[in-house]
């Protein structure tokens, strides 16, 4: 498995990746995650004409619930759009997060299995075995049209950047 040194750090402390590191115009892996309900999730299940997948370490930390909520309140907008956060916790701990958020448009999918998004993504952290911050958008084939992997991880992405891509999709 590949790891990559230095790319991220957590409050200032250099962190590993491990997975393939994808790029701008490359196809994006079609892996299983599960849902809320305890079901395999695939990503092609998804039919919108694009997607916004976050990556997130846990949804019950501050920038994480903070993140998801400007995304959920984001596809209010957007047309034909899905918006997916993936994360290491578990099903039933993203369920409860979800309802006490008021959360009912971003898709909440667990990765805790067996880190096949982290690997596939390239976005699973060796040390921590938790997802970094990235934000990635496909189109409808799972072509990343978009990518960022936020260098540090407890700061947010640039939503600007990333809605602009996926709006020039959905169109």
């Amino acid at each position: 498995m590949e790891e990559h040194s230095g790319m991220i750090t957590m409050k200032g402390n250099p962190l590993t990746l491990l997975g393939t590191r994808l790029k701008v115009g490359g196809q994006a892996p079609d892996v299983e995650l599960i849902g809320n309900d305890l079901q395999p999730v695939r990503l092609s299940s998804f039919q919108q004409n694009a997607f916004v997948i976050a990556s997130v370490p846990s949804l019950d930390t501050p920038v994480c619930d903070m993140e998801t909520r400007k995304f959920n309140e984001a596809a209010a907008d957007l047309d034909d759009v899905g918006i997916i956060a993936v994360s290491m916790d578990l099903p039933f701990a993203q369920k409860r997060w979800c309802g006490a958020a008021g959360i009912d448009k971003v898709v909440t999918l667990s990765d805790h299995r067996d880190a096949s998004f982290g690997e596939g993504y390239g976005v699973l952290i060796k040390e921590l075995r938790l997802l970094a911050r990235a934000v990635f958008v496909l189109d409808k084939e799972r072509t990343v049209r978009y990518l960022e992997i936020v260098k540090e991880v407890t700061e947010e992405p640039d939503y600007q950047a990333a809605l602009s891509a996926v709006k020039a999709l959905a169109k």
